[in-house]
């Protein structure tokens, strides 16, 4: 601390104890701070102490951490507030961010971790004056994600500060991890909620259609062409456009989407006039962006004009702690789907769903539990009820053809038989099953 005027917290928490134990670490540390048991005793006080930080608990006994910060933001723009809670749920954090808190903590809190928030939180605050505060961004509560590993709390926190911004956001992760998830997630929380969010699986589509879906085409375009038709960019409005799996996209592609990103304008398939879009773009992929650039495989002008907001979504075998979490809050869909009324999972069963890597991660964990919803008899699903597959496979066929092959051998069994179920769980046709089921007949 230098021998200006220490910069004074005011710490909100009705818990007494964890109060004391915050204000005796700040106050060794060089801080003045003032303690409140109660959100409507820190307004009270607020004016007269004139704290540069406010940390505070989101649930007390009357007016929540959270409407105190909306308070504080309305009228006080100099006044930075940490909100934490024991309850880390999506929500809270993201309508924390949004709301305008600094930064959101999840209890137990290390009192050493808020010295060293206390501390950036004033060092940013001088380079801040200079600049003028970030627009309040409107709140429109969500729930869409599961998590309390402290990355997910990291991708929460993110949404919630990327709600004001219109910023192109670049999701990176394997296969399942939820990366569509995450962009509704970003979406539904903007200020452009009601405006359309389209996702688009590039690997899904040849080029000419990937572009013709994207950017619409003229009459004549192409074979087929018998009209003309606006494409997705000009159809999504201010609202959001999802390009899942980019890193499998042609060199002639990133180099047209590049243009949109740059000029935010567009040539429909066959067109000569060129048109233009407000829509926001968020990309997708599982794959090493880096090597794909090293093998020219991907433009690097391109990653670098998707990554302005780049987040990481780690594999389910990185956060086990939150897989007890995810199969409970799964089960609720899980009933409505398969028409089972499971309730609860066995300690067993769980002790065997913590154990696996999930190589398919949170997707392949929700088609484990609907898979054992169906042979499940009763309320509650056992761990002989749970088939995992040994993701090593060390002895057979290790194609992906093949593994598709059993994937869908072992759904349709599951599914007592049913081709149609299969292909409702499996989320493609019958027809599609029933051509499955033929190959590994063969």
């Amino acid at each position: 601390m230098s021998d200006r005027p220490a910069p004074r917290i005011l710490v909100v928490d009705d818990d007494v104890d964890g109060l004391d134990v915050l204000k005796t670490r700040l106050v060794h540390a060089g801080y003045e701070v003032e303690t409140a048991e109660s959100a409507e005793k820190a307004l009270a006080r607020v004016k007269a102490f004139a704290p540069g930080l406010i940390v505070t608990d989101v649930r007390m006994s009357g007016m929540t951490g959270l409407e105190l910060l909306t308070k504080i933001r309305a009228s006080m723009t100099d006044v930075e507030v940490v909100v934490m809670t024991a309850h880390d749920d999506m929500q809270t954090a993201v309508s924390a961010m949004k709301s305008g808190a600094f930064d959101f903590l999840v209890k137990p809190v290390d009192p050493k971790a808020v010295q060293r928030l206390a501390e950036r939180c004033f060092k940013e605050r001088e380079l801040a004056a200079l600049e003028g505060t970030p627009e309040e961004a409107e709140v429109r509560p969500r729930s869409l994600l599961v998590g309390r590993d402290p990355s997910m709390i990291d991708i929460y926190k993110t949404i919630g500060a990327l709600a004001g911004t219109r910023a192109t956001v670049l999701i990176r992760g394997e296969t399942g991890t939820g990366k569509e998830v995450i962009a509704r997630a970003i979406h539904e929380h903007s200020q452009h909620a009601t405006e359309p969010f389209i996702a688009v699986n590039c690997t899904a589509l040849a080029d000419t259609l990937l572009e013709s879906e994207l950017f619409g085409h003229v009459k004549g375009a192409f074979t087929g062409a018998a009209g003309a038709r606006k494409g997705y960019f000009e159809l999504a409005g201010r609202g959001t456009i999802f390009l899942d799996e980019i890193g499998d996209t042609s060199p002639d592609f990133q180099t047209k989407l590049l243009r949109v990103l740059q000029e935010r304008g567009f040539y429909p398939v066959g067109g000569e006039a060129q048109r233009t879009t407000e829509a926001r773009v968020i990309a997708a992929t599982h794959q090493p962006i880096e090597r794909l650039i090293e093998e020219g495989r991907f433009r690097e002008d391109l990653y670098f004009r998707l990554k302005v907001v780049q987040i990481e979504v780690p594999p389910l075998r990185e956060r086990r702690g939150d897989i007890e979490i995810l199969a409970a809050a799964m089960l609720g869909r899980i009933r409505e789907e398969t028409h089972r009324d499971v309730r609860r999972i066995s300690d067993d069963a769980m002790a065997r769903l913590a154990a696996y890597d999930w190589p398919g991660n949170v997707r392949e964990l929700e088609n484990a539990l609907i898979r054992a919803a169906i042979v499940a008899r009763g309320t509650v699903i056992g761990a002989d009820h749970l088939v995992l597959e040994d993701s090593h496979h060390p002895n057979g066929d290790l194609t992906l053809v093949s593994a598709i092959r059993r994937h869908v051998r072992l759904v349709f069994d599951r599914a007592g038989g049913d081709s149609a179920l299969a292909a409702k769980l499996l989320g493609v046709t019958k027809k599609e099953v029933d051509r499955r089921l033929a190959e590994s007949d063969d």
